[in-house]
């Protein structure tokens, strides 16, 4: 009795309390108590400020198709920056936006039924730290099926997004980029050929103009470099110079392509490039990745003195002897230690090495301790000569691709197999063909200082040009290479987030450590948006219109339904 004696004691100053607060409107008593009150606030309705978005073309590379986590899958497409803008232009006018999607969410294309692109990269577990790591979804979850198909299964066009991966900006310029005749050939894209249907002759541009846009927006040029960079400026993949007729240089490729994407009166929004070395494919792997410290690399700290005796000291002394006593040190069990690369910028000491190894008595017994005799010293020198005459240690201004983590420490079998048809033996051609250790890492895994340069002054040669085609054309400007500057230095924050350019977490950057995830292209989309504000007068941002990238993914499960 006592119990409900208690609760209706309660019960009625419960309704004390309700009948006083009924007396008082809302505003009221948040006053008596002191707390802020949130005023309504009016958003205007949005406007397209003039501005005719009822047939949109976006055109460019793989940025701009959605591709994601090193392909292009049915999730990633469906929130590429294109879709997000379409979506809000919809609201203002804006007719249908047809991308060609994919088949399924693995992604990877088939030829015929033989794969010639691979799936879509996932967030795996590292065999031996145990960290969250890229890896295939082969490797992942087992076999899976690429069900898009150039040959058997092409979507239906025409296409508003025109975006085409691996597109530099001459091959939207270029007849024949979609015949699958030319894919042997090397003068076809396997994306493109899904796209061309019954003329797979047509340009990209010409594909464009045939849907007579109102408005158009282009991204393009980071290809022109990103080639280059991502093999290790070896000169197989050339940066587009910057001079030369359409379809040759960029300069007049870029005026080209905007003269006739406007030549109809269409109105339309550019983006300049990144400087692709700020982004994470070119700054996850350490320069100094060589860690005896590291429980992954423990066995590193028992090789050391071996290797300091029979390879470093031995170089040190050559090059200090030189004066170049800064191309390496010895290593060290107490920490980090650089990696071996070739660098072709450096003097070329092979005659010296060998002439030198060649006569000394130490370097003889070091032979016989390989199991060869005596007379095979001047051979083994000539190799010392020919492997270590252009190499250094690597340093704080150097690059390492992404890829080059898969091989740093791994046994070159075909530099082994090469020695032991020498005479060593397997146990010492092994020791003397480790990536990045005993065997200097080759130019496509590193991006040397000079290098780095030629890209950022293509870069910056791209940029000028872009800013100004726009300016002339009147056209709106996304400044993309400050906004993911700044992202690789303070980060960008939204709300209750920051987003960096680190690798799986920095939420901007997907797994393949170039392109975006869906929520960097939401940030993409937002600022296209902000750009066409500020030149056509329209208010996507004033009237609440941006969208909240806090709703668009980081990554995607390996799990994911196909469809």
């Amino acid at each position: 009795m006592k119990k409900n004696i208690m609760n209706t004691r309660y019960i009625i100053i419960l309704i004390l309390i309700v009948g006083f607060t009924s007396c008082n409107s809302p505003e009221d008593v948040l006053r008596d108590n002191n707390v802020p009150i949130k005023e309504d606030i009016q958003l205007p309705a949005l406007d397209a400020g003039g501005v005719d978005f009822s047939t949109y073309i976006s055109l460019g590379n793989s940025l701009t198709a959605g591709l994601s986590d090193g392909t292009v899958f049915l999730a990633a497409q469906k929130k590429s920056y294109p879709k997000i803008l379409s979506e809000k232009f919809a609201l203002v006018g804006g007719g249908d936006f047809n991308q060609p999607l994919v088949n399924d969410n693995n992604g990877g294309l088939a030829l015929n039924g033989t794969r010639i692109a691979e799936p879509r990269f996932a967030i795996g577990e590292d065999e031996c730290s145990e960290d969250p790591t890229p890896k295939r979804l082969d490797d992942i979850i087992g076999p899976v099926t690429v069900t898009t198909d150039i040959l058997l299964n092409n979507p239906t066009g025409p296409f508003n997004n025109m975006g085409v991966p691996l597109a530099k900006s001459f091959h939207l310029l270029a007849p024949g980029y979609g015949n699958l005749a030319n894919l042997e050939l090397g003068r076809a894209n396997p994306y493109f050929i899904r796209m061309t249907g019954s003329t797979p002759d047509a340009s990209v541009l010409e594909l464009s103009m045939a849907q007579a846009p109102s408005f158009f927006s282009l991204w393009i040029g980071s290809n022109d470099v990103l080639g280059y960079a991502t093999s290790g400026g070896d000169g197989s993949n050339p940066i587009t110079p910057v001079d030369g007729p359409p379809g040759v240089g960029f300069n007049q490729t870029y005026g080209a392509l905007i003269a006739t994407l406007t030549s109809g009166g269409a109105k339309g929004i550019v983006a300049n490039i990144p400087y692709v070395t700020d982004i994470p494919h070119f700054t996850t792997i350490d320069w100094n990745a060589l860690d005896p410290t590291d429980e992954c690399q423990a066995d590193l700290a028992d090789q050391i003195p071996a290797l300091n005796a029979q390879l470093y000291g031995i170089l040190k002394d050559i090059f200090t002897a030189y004066g170049e006593p800064d191309r390496l040190d010895l290593l060290t069990t107490e920490g980090p230690n650089p990696l071996l690369i070739y660098d072709e910028t450096l003097q070329d000491l092979s005659a010296q090495i060998t002439t030198i190894l060649s006569n000394s008595p130490e370097f003889a017994l070091l032979v016989q301790s390989f199991g060869l005799p005596v007379e095979a010293v001047p051979l083994v020198a000539g190799l010392f000569g020919n492997a270590y005459g252009t190499v250094r240690q690597t340093n704080e201004n150097d690059l390492l691709v992404l890829t080059s983590g898969s091989i740093i420490g791994t046994v070159n079998e075909s530099s082994s197999n090469a020695l032991q048809g020498l005479g060593l033996s397997k146990e010492v051609a092994d020791q003397f063909s480790v990536e990045g250790i005993t065997l200097p890492l080759i130019d496509k895994w590193v991006l040397l200082p000079s290098e780095q340069k030629e890209i950022n002054d293509a870069t910056d040669s791209y940029n000028n040009t872009i800013k100004m085609a726009a300016a002339q054309a009147g056209l709106a400007f996304v400044d993309i290479n400050s906004l993911l500057t700044e992202l690789a230095t303070t980060g960008l924050t939204y709300n209750n987030f920051t987003l960096t350019s680190g690798l799986i977490t920095g939420g901007a950057f997907s797994l393949d450590g170039i392109h975006l995830t869906s929520r960097g292209y939401a940030v993409i989309a937002n600022e296209f948006m902000k750009a066409i504000d500020e030149t056509y007068g329209s208010n996507f941002e004033a009237s609440g219109n941006l969208v909240d990238i806090g709703t668009y993914p980081t990554n995607y499960s390996p799990l994911l339904p196909p469809q």
